[in-house]
């Protein structure tokens, strides 16, 4: 396993490389036509869902220093509501910004050190045993990623598909 820089992250790394690998393995197989599908016009859809995740990965690489841009940055940005009316971009749209940005995120993490992680992040939850700092961010980060994997893996088998497999690439390193 890689070593980060800063001991604070040694359960960031093997959640954030667990979580990327469930990305992928719970879309795997999912229709375009499924993945927009709603349940009883009351859920978020499996785009939407994938859509804020990588969202999630972008703020992420955000706070951590990296100049990089979510394309689809106003269709999910802080779990934006979503609007049938917008044109979300499809599955591979997403997965292919999902590639781009998690090796870079994921290196970033690996590099950051003690005093960076302290830094004052405005996060303006306002709960008072939650320090406002980079370090703080990044776990919600990984809370909220954690989240929209087991929503998207119940949808999945809300829409009939077979349970995620738990199966690892191990050609992925991120």
């Amino acid at each position: 396993m890689d070593k980060p820089n800063s001991a604070k992250l040694e359960v960031i790394i093997p959640a954030y490389r667990m979580h990327s690998q469930s990305f992928i393995n719970v879309l795997d197989g999912i229709s375009e036509e499924h993945a927009r599908q709603r349940i009883n016009g009351q859920t978020n859809h499996i785009v939407w869902m994938a859509g804020n995740f990588v969202n999630v990965r972008y703020g992420i690489a955000y706070i951590l220093g990296l100049q990089e841009e979510d394309p689809y940055h106003d269709l999910f940005f802080m779990g934006k509501t979503l609007d049938e009316q917008f044109n979300y971009p499809s599955l591979k749209e997403l997965k292919d910004s999902f590639y781009a940005i998690s090796p870079k995120v994921y290196q970033r993490l690996l590099e950051v050190d003690d005093a960076q992680l302290a830094e004052i992040f405005k996060i303006d939850m306002n709960v008072p045993f939650v320090e406002e700092n980079k370090l703080n961010f990044i776990g919600m980060c990984i809370g909220r990623q954690d989240y929209l994997c087991g929503q998207m893996a119940l949808m999945r088998r809300i829409l009939g598909y077979p349970g995620m497999k738990y199966e690892m690439d191990e050609q992925m390193t991120y």
